[in-house]
C-alpha cells in the first residue's frame, strides 16, 4: 500500500470533487467536512463519477445514468447500477490529502 498525494485541504472546497488520474482513475469528494475516494468510472456505464451530483448525505449521482452511490461504502443505491464502486481510504495529514492505493493496481 502507498499513499498518493492529491492536493491540500484548501484546494478542494466542501461540496466539490476532483478526478485523480491514476490507473484506474479515482474520484475524490469533499462532503460535509469529510473526504471520500471511489473509482471514477460508474459501474453501470462509461461516465465519470467526479462529474456527478454530490448530495448532502454522502452520496453521488452519476451524471449520465442517474444511478446513485454511497461514498462511504461504494454501494449502488438505485438502478440502473447494481455493482458497487471500489472505495479507497483517504488520509488527511498536515493539511494534505492522500488516497491509500494498492501498488498491485
Amino acid at each position: 500500500m502507498s499513499q498518493l498525494f492529491v492536493c491540500t485541504v484548501g484546494e478542494l472546497p466542501d461540496g466539490e470533487a476532483r478526478k485523480v488520474e491514476y490507473t484506474p482513475d479515482i474520484a475524490l469528494f469533499h462532503c460535509d467536512g469529510e473526504f471520500f475516494a471511489v473509482d471514477d468510472r460508474c459501474s453501470h456505464g462509461n461516465a465519470s463519477i467526479s462529474e456527478g451530483y454530490l448530495e448532502d448525505n454522502a452520496t453521488v449521482e452519476c451524471p449520465l445514468h442517474t444511478a446513485s452511490f454511497c461514498l462511504r461504502t461504494g454501494r449502488a443505491l438505485c438502478l440502473p447500477a447494481t455493482d458497487p464502486l471500489k472505495t479507497y481510504p483517504v488520509v488527511v495529514k498536515d493539511g494534505n490529502i492522500y488516497i491509500t492505493v494498492s501498488e498491485e493496481q
